[in-house]
Order: structure tokens, then sequence, then C-alpha cells
């Protein structure tokens, strides 16, 4: 373990509350301000859908068809399905968060950064790369919208997980890279290396492989947007260290410029100019007081005027 992981590890170096909430809420508001801002034209992300989705049938990768006519045909798979697409990438991840920072405070630190520098890599993609999601494509495409079939059984509308009414505020053509699965990832890994119990390591396996399939059979996203939003979490992993450091730089000079200076430090605070005593200041552990040291000293050069 190096220096930098060493003192992440340390003890009580869990960050306060009232300083982390503040930091992952501006972190969020931004991801969710510049996926606004981000919003491609209609044909452009619809032409980004067709060209991953010709891919995929090229490779012989394209299962969201078959899923998709799966929940669409059985509503007690697509309407849970559906809870799930609204819900849990709300609910799991900031509850995997809290666990975290509660009950291992000495990884908190890293593993909250490599969720947020991944979380705005995906930003990125989804300005350079708008990209209309299946259930957005023409009807021969052969997709089915289940959020919009199902939605009088939740609060969503047509607009995929927004509620209703409210399909301005989100970004229908951010579905490049998947950060459902992206952050689904993320708190697998997070159960499976920190949980104690077969239980939790358990759920840390089954929750992105369940976020994977409810993407693709909702028609919220393709194959592909799964592997990127894979793919978009390890290049985030990749860069947690090198920002983790660089913070510690910043902050070991912000530290740095508020050290003391080479005046004497004494009473309360209050310089002196060099040579300057002042009497009865208060003793230190193994150290005499300066005005004991005086008369100790005066002492001295009495017994040495009498001997001679």
């Amino acid at each position: 373990m190096d220096a930098a992981a060493r003192r992440h590890a340390a003890p009580g170096s869990r960050p306060r509350w009232w300083t982390e909430l503040p930091l992952l809420a501006l972190v969020y508001v931004a991801y969710s301000a510049g996926r606004l801002v981000a919003r491609g034209d209609a044909h452009t992300a619809t032409g980004h859908g067709q060209t991953i989705l010709r891919w995929e049938e090229l490779l012989r990768l394209d299962p969201e068809r078959a899923l998709n006519r799966l929940f669409t045909a059985t509503p007690a798979l697509g309407i849970p399905a559906d809870f799930a697409y609204a819900s849990l990438h709300y609910l799991v991840t900031p509850a995997v968060l809290i666990w975290l920072w509660h009950r291992r405070p000495e990884r908190y630190r890293t593993l909250r950064t490599w969720l947020m520098l991944a979380t705005l890599i995906g930003l990125v993609g989804f300005t350079l790369l708008p990209t209309a999601p299946p259930r957005l494509l023409d009807a021969g495409s052969g997709f089915a919208d289940t959020m919009a079939r199902f939605s009088s059984y939740g609060w969503w509308g047509g607009d995929a997980s927004a509620p209703r009414g409210l399909g301005g505020m989100t970004n229908q053509f951010a579905a490049m890279p998947s950060l459902h699965v992206g952050w689904a990832l993320w708190c697998g890994v997070v159960l499976w290396k920190l949980g104690r119990k077969r239980s939790t390591r358990a759920l840390g396996v089954a929750y992105p492989l369940l976020i994977v399939l409810v993407v693709m059979g909702t028609a919220n996203h393709y194959l592909l947007d799964a592997l990127a939003g894979t793919a978009v979490m390890g290049l985030g992993l990749l860069l947690t260290r090198p920002a983790l450091r660089a913070a510690d730089r910043v902050r070991a000079r912000l530290g740095a410029g508020g050290a003391p200076g080479t005046h004497a430090d004494v009473s309360g605070g209050c310089e002196t100019s060099a040579g300057e005593r002042i009497p009865r200041q208060p003793t230190r552990r193994g150290r005499p007081a300066a005005g004991a040291a005086d008369r100790a000293a005066t002492a001295d050069d009495g017994a040495a005027t009498a001997a001679r």
C-alpha cells in the first residue's frame, strides 16, 4: 500500500457530512444541467441509434428486441422493470454511498471519487454522441416503449423515467453510455468487495446483471450502451488515484500557505523580538519555564563566584 493509500485508510479519514453532501449535490446538479445543455437534435440522435443497432446486428449481439418483446408481452415483467428503471438508479446508489460512508469510512473517499469521475466522463459521452434509445426509433425498428405502454401503473409518462409533465427537464438522447449500468456496476463492485455477508456479495453480483436486463428490456438502452457504461466506469477507476494525488497536493499547498512564520510563538500567539524573554511562561513537560531557568543560572553564577 503506497503513502497515499495509507493516508486514505487512516482512522478518522471519513469526510464530514456537512462538506460531503454539498459536494455530491454540486456534482449531480452539474451532471443534470450538462445533460440538458448537451441535447442533440432528433435526426442526429436517431441516426446514431440506428448505427449502433446496425453494428450490433452485424456482430450478432442484439438481444434488445427479444427482451423488449418479452417485457412488452408480459406485464408481470414489464411493469416491475419500468419501476426498477425509473427508481433504483436514484435509490440504490445513494444508499450504497451512505452505507460506505458509515461502515467503510477508510474506503469512502476513493470509491466516491471513482463514481464522480465516471459520472462526469459519461457526461462527455452524452455531449459528443447524442443517441436516441431504441424506444424512440421508428416503428419499423421493432421496439415498443414499455415506459409509455405501462405509464398508467407508475408516476412516469412517455419521457422515460421523468415524472408526468416534466419530460422537458430530461435529455431523451442520453443513451450512450448507459450510466444506469455504470452506477449499478459501481454499486456491485462496492458490495462485492466490502460486503461481509454472502447475501451482500450476492446482491453485488445480481444488481448490475438485473439492471442490464432492465435497460434493454424496457428499450431504454442498447447492449453497446451497457458496454460503454462499463468502459466509462473502468476509465473512471484508472483516473481515481491520479485525481486523489492531485487533490492531496493542492490541499498540502493550501495548508503550507497558512504555516506559522519564524517568530517565536508564545503567550497565545504574541510575537517577541529575538532574545526577549517573558517571565512566568507556562511550563512544558520536560522543559523548565523561562523564569525558573534564569533563576537557576543566576544561582550557579553566584556559587561559582563564592568558590573563587
